[in-house]
């Protein structure tokens, strides 16, 4: 009864480069004709299987279907893993639940594929829903049978066969498949039945509309790909179009960074107007513009403690950031800075106002940043030295910058500075 899908299967060539595959078995039907069909053809296939199993807990049923899977891989002689779910039940909580657990039995017993039992009629509603949420044309690219995941891939062999062609075979019933309450619910038993009346073959529609768009958008990555997404120049050099295209590309390396329609055109325009600009855009993560570059890049919040300025007594030593500073009497050690005065030294980030006096002239510090080419995300690093009311120092990028000496002045002690690793 497996017979086409498994020369369907066999024609994809997904199990090519794997041996050992762990199967997402839920006990329903899908996930159950899974594991019977790898089960039949896996000598063909030349794999050896696990099963992963998550007990939700959340319905009478669960604790017989886990007993019958123990059993059945028991007497299939086939390795099984089983994780009971714990915390505030949500779906997104359980599906992150879930895809942990697989990550770690993946990484511990050296599976390099997990396999799921998404299929055709899923595709269609993944693409219905989102198309009712409005997401973007390039995600009504759907599901995709095959991705990165963990340290392997992520298998979904069934995605193109509809539910139909698969037999009803034993398995659990899961009656909140039924509920209403939620828009997948809703989707598969109440929109999909009143649109197919006008178009019988709607979910079919929805597929095609999925690969026509991961075509486009891999066309679009074609013609791009020697586009440096991340040069300046490069990127304005292109139409609006093509700049909208490389942004949204840019922005999908970021998998965490969700961004609405309107945070993008605020990205774009800032990218299209601005100079050296960093425009903080959720979370830790900042789009950070030069006359040269584009940079989007996740920064570290520093603590209360790295904030805050430190004083440096004589005879002292403290670390800030990233630095150890030791505050001592004259020496003949080298790689220290002279210093005129044994007054407390306080050590702070950049203010707005604050500047440096070379002697002849002096300079705000925001004037030197700029000078100098120093980046954003290296200016917000920058630590002020200041001592008895006045900048002694800057210190930026592994370089210190130092006011001129005072006329007459007589040297005091020295200032020690050391990068911690």
């Amino acid at each position: 009864m497996y017979t086409t899908i498994f020369k369907h299967i066999q024609k994809l060539a997904y199990f090519e480069k794997h041996q050992k595959v762990l199967i997402a078995v839920s006990g329903g039907v899908d996930s159950m004709n899974l594991l019977h069909f790898l089960h039949l053809y896996q000598e063909k296939l030349n794999i050896h299987l696990g099963i992963a199993h998550i007990n939700h807990k959340q319905r009478p049923e669960s604790e017989e279907e886990e007993s019958y899977l123990r059993e059945w891989a028991k007497l299939q002689n086939i390795p099984i893993y089983i994780s009971h779910f714990s915390g505030i039940f949500s779906e997104k909580a359980a599906r992150d639940f879930r895809y942990q657990f697989f990550k770690k039995i993946m990484a511990e017993h050296h599976y390099t594929a997990l396999v799921t039992a998404h299929h055709a009629d899923d595709q269609a509603e993944t693409i219905f829903m989102r198309l009712l949420r409005g997401s973007r044309l390039r995600h009504l690219a759907g599901i995709q049978a095959v991705q990165d995941f963990g340290d392997g891939q992520l298998i979904r062999p069934f995605l193109e066969i509809p539910k139909r062609d698969l037999p009803d075979i034993f398995h659990f019933e899961d009656d909140s498949n039924k509920s209403l309450d939620y828009l997948r619910n809703r989707i598969r038993n109440h929109y999909f039945p009143e649109l197919e009346l006008e178009n019988p073959q709607i979910k079919s529609a929805m597929r095609d509309l999925s690969q026509e768009s991961q075509l486009v958008f891999q066309a679009l990555r074609d013609l791009t790909a020697k586009i440096d997404k991340t040069n300046c120049l490069e990127f304005l050099s292109q139409t609006e179009a093509v700049q909208d295209f490389l942004l949204q590309e840019y922005l999908e390396q970021f998998s965490d960074l969700q961004i609405s329609r309107k945070q993008f055109q605020e990205l774009l325009h800032i990218i299209r107007t601005k100079e050296n600009f960093n425009y903080k855009i959720k979370g830790n993560y900042h789009l950070i513009k030069t006359k040269t570059d584009i940079q989007i890049k996740k920064i570290s919040l520093e603590t209360d403690r790295e904030k805050s300025p430190k004083v440096l007594e004589y005879d002292n030593v403290v670390e800030y950031k990233q630095y150890r500073f030791s505050f001592q009497e004259l020496s003949t050690q080298s790689n220290s800075l002279l210093l005129y005065s044994d007054s407390p030294i306080t050590l702070r980030g950049r203010q707005e106002g604050d500047s440096i006096d070379f002697g002849t002239f002096s300079k705000k510090i925001r004037r030197l940043f700029i000078d100098e080419k120093i980046s954003l995300e290296n200016r917000e690093k920058a630590i002020i030295g200041q001592q008895d009311g006045e900048i002694i120092f800057v210190l930026v990028n592994d370089k210190t910058y130092l006011r001129k000496a005072p006329k007459d002045g007589i040297m005091k002690a020295k200032l020690y500075i050391e990068k911690l690793e």
